[in-house]
Parts: structure tokens; C-alpha cells; sequence
């Protein structure tokens, strides 16, 4: 066997783990930080789109990818640097091979790259038997991105700070569909713009529940990438449209299947359209669940 070999043996290696969706219901920045980030109020739910994470175990002590995304420094991948991450922190000499089969749109606002970082963390902690708590993921995860916590912690929250302060609440599971316009949107140049509103007044869970669910980057994004705005106008003529975190992607919620199934089928076809369903728990988690590992 050479120092490549793939190895397969124990539960879970060489399965399809999945790293979800996220869509954000409400967005406020109510500060910044001496640091420059924004203090922000969010509402994340998890949606059932996903995509696919592989691990293979290797015989050597290295971190790969099998298929590296294009225009993508291997280096730079999240999944590779949270891989490297979880051997720095426990001293693992393991190695691994990690095989992405990708459905989230890159530069969307859906947290694909820090749900796969996110499922790396939480599945390697699983096939490495490292018996790191999930409160040291989170944490270990924040190193990564804002964005990666809360797909470890896996169910629909609440979320203060940098989007590291999780609580959990209770939102509908509603039919989600989601148009990604043709722009990538740079979050650093949202976030820097001066226009943005910067001092929104906090609100509580109360609030968002009654129905305060704006989203404080809607008119920045807008007024700079107008296929977003077009997509926004074009949802409009079917349901209320809603921006996710920074988008490009935008979506509307339906009560039925039908309901938004009519409009997927309907909608334009030039642009990418996903339907998905809004879930309360990961799909990673029940996952995790099934393997009695939780």
C-alpha cells in the first residue's frame, strides 16, 4: 500500500455528510467593533439544500482534496483549512482525502463554504474520535468565519455579536425558493460602503416573531449589483422577496409546496433557481443522530 492509500474502514468514512443551507430571515447592524466588524441581530434558518462532504481516510499525515474548486488555492479551501485547524488543536497524525460534491452557489449569502468547514469540523471530530465538545468546535469555528458556528451548532437561531452568539428559536418550516442572480457580491465592499446603515436599533426575539424582518443590506446591494435587483423586482410578482445576508441570492417563503412550486416552475429560466424546504435541525446533526454519536 503506498503512502496514498485511501482507507476505509470505520463508521462513517466514505459516506456522503451534508453541509446545508442557510438563509437569513432578518438582518440588523446595531454597532461595530473597535476591530471593524459590524455587531449584527440575525435570524438564520437552516434550508434542506446541500451540499455533499466525502472523507476518505489516508495512511499518510496530510489534508487533501480530491476535487479542489476552480479558482481556488487548495490552501485557501475552508474545508482543507478547518481539516488542518482540528489537527493543530488535538495533535491528530491522521490523514484525510475530502471529496466535495458542490450544489450551493459560491458568493450566494447560503454559507456554503462555512457549512462545508462547519461539516469538516464536526465529522472529522466523529471519525478521528478526537471527543472534542461541540462548545470547542464553535469555538474553533469562529476562527474560520462568522458564519461557521452556527452550522455547528446545527438548528434554527437567534444570533448577536458577529453571528457567534446563538439561541435557539422556533421559526415555521416553510417551502424556500431561492434565485441566485448572476452577481458574486463582495461582502467586504457591502460592509464598507458608507451608505450602509450602521446603527440600527436592537430589537428582540418578540419583535422579529410580530414581523420585523428587514435586512439592513438590502438598499446597498441593490443600488450596486442590478441583477440583484432585478431578481428582487422579478420575485416580486410573485411573493415578498427577501435578500439573504449579503445575497446575491435572494428568496420567498410559501406556505405549501404548491404554492412555490407554481412559481419555480414559472420563474425565469436565465437565472440559477433552487426549491428547498426550511428544516429546524441539520440535516448534519440527525446524520450525526442516526450514528448515536449525540
Amino acid at each position: 500500500m503506498d503512502s496514498n492509500s485511501i482507507v476505509n474502514s470505520g463508521e462513517g468514512w466514505g459516506e456522503v455528510w451534508p453541509a446545508p443551507a442557510k438563509i437569513n430571515l432578518m438582518l440588523r447592524i446595531v454597532g461595530r467593533r473597535d476591530d471593524g466588524y459590524h455587531l449584527l441581530q440575525t435570524v438564520f434558518q437552516l434550508v434542506d439544500l446541500c451540499d455533499g462532504l466525502i472523507f476518505r481516510s489516508l495512511d499518510e499525515d496530510c489534508v487533501k482534496l480530491a476535487n479542489p474548486l476552480p479558482a481556488v488555492a487548495a490552501e485557501d479551501d475552508l474545508t482543507v483549512r478547518a481539516a488542518k485547524l482540528l489537527k493543530q488543536e488535538t495533535g491528530c497524525g491522521k490523514g484525510v482525502s475530502i471529496e466535495m460534491q458542490k450544489k450551493l452557489p459560491m458568493g450566494g449569502g447560503l454559507g456554503g463554504g462555512s457549512s462545508d468547514a462547519a461539516t469538516t469540523l464536526v465529522v472529522l471530530n466523529h471519525l478521528w474520535e478526537l471527543g472534542l465538545s461541540q462548545q470547542k468546535l464553535l469555538e474553533l469555528g469562529l476562527q474560520l468565519g462568522a458564519d461557521v458556528p452556527f452550522f455547528i451548532f446545527g438548528k434554527s437561531a437567534w444570533a448577536e455579536g458577529v453571528g457567534e452568539e446563538l439561541v435557539e428559536i422556533d421559526v415555521p418550516e416553510k417551502w424556500v425558493l431561492v434565485v441566485k442572480p448572476d452577481d458574486h457580491v463582495n461582502t467586504g465592499l457591502i460592509f464598507n460602503n458608507k451608505n450602509l446603515t450602521r446603527n440600527s436599533k436592537p430589537i428582540t426575539i418578540a419583535d422579529f416573531l410580530a414581523g420585523s424582518c428587514s435586512n439592513d443590506c438590502l438598499s446597498v446591494v441593490r443600488e450596486l449589483y442590478q441583477s440583484v435587483d432585478d431578481a428582487l423586482c422579478e420575485l416580486s410578482n410573485y411573493a415578498e422577496p427577501r435578500l439573504t445576508g449579503t445575497g446575491a441570492c435572494v428568496f420567498a417563503l410559501f406556505d405549501s409546496y404548491e404554492e412555490a412550486f407554481s412559481v419555480y416552475s414559472r420563474f425565469r429560466s436565465d437565472w440559477q433557481v433552487y426549491l428547498a424546504k426550511g428544516v429546524s435541525k441539520s440535516p448534519l446533526l440527525q446524520k450525526l443522530s442516526s450514528k448515536a454519536v449525540l
